[in-house]
């Protein structure tokens, strides 16, 4: 049976080997790398509080797109396994105290923003770059929504939320910064992955 962990329309599609062994091999060797990549990107951070600001999403977006739906989520399920396990590999630490704290909602929505984009990649959205960074930043909404909707549901333990206006609190203390940032890192993700895919072999 073969291997069919991407798409042709992915990047990953068009450059994994035509063997179902090494196919495997090389969807498994680019998840754990993927992981890797994406560990890195949490380390280059702007370290504000409660959340702080990283490269994570423009990673997670741009393997999403390059990698297709099941690599990407696998991928960010690694990432988040390794970080469960204890290796820091989270900005600021790893292990299931981190993931239960204030960014634990946006690690989550990793992997809704992975689906999202990895879905938009294997239908063609590489070829199309507009409809690429449109699927981006419809995931980049559902990342912010996971981590709002987890800082609400933790708001009474969290004391730098006003507990007399928990939602607006939340809401500018760890979600407004981020709104410019992302819809930056959407764009450069899309612009990537899509001029990857322009110049992809076999093309004049």
């Amino acid at each position: 049976m073969a291997v069919t962990l991407t798409t042709p329309n992915t990047l990953l599609g068009v450059f994994q080997p035509k063997s179902d062994t090494a196919r495997l091999a090389t969807n498994m060797a680019t998840i754990v790398l993927g992981s890797l990549l994406i560990a890195l990107a949490a380390k280059l951070n702007v370290p504000v509080w409660p959340v702080p600001v990283t490269l994570q999403s423009f990673a997670i977006a741009t393997l999403a797109a390059a990698f297709g739906t099941r690599i990407g989520v696998a991928t960010v399920a690694l990432y988040l396994a390794e970080g469960a396990s204890g290796l820091p590999v989270f900005a600021t630490g790893g292990g299931l105290t981190y993931i239960t704290g204030p960014t634990g909602g946006f690690l989550l929505g990793f992997l809704a923003m992975a689906g999202v984009i990895g879905y938009a990649a294997d239908h063609g959205a590489s070829a199309r770059p507009l409809t690429l960074f449109g699927a981006m930043l419809v995931g980049a909404v559902a990342l912010l929504g996971f981590g709002f909707a987890w800082l609400i549901l933790m708001a009474g333990h969290a004391p730098w939320i006003d507990q007399t206006h928990v939602v607006g609190s939340a809401f500018s203390g760890a979600i407004q910064p981020f709104l410019i940032w992302d819809v930056l890192k959407m764009a450069l993700a899309a612009l990537t992955v899509s001029g990857l895919w322009a110049v992809r072999p076999g093309q004049s």
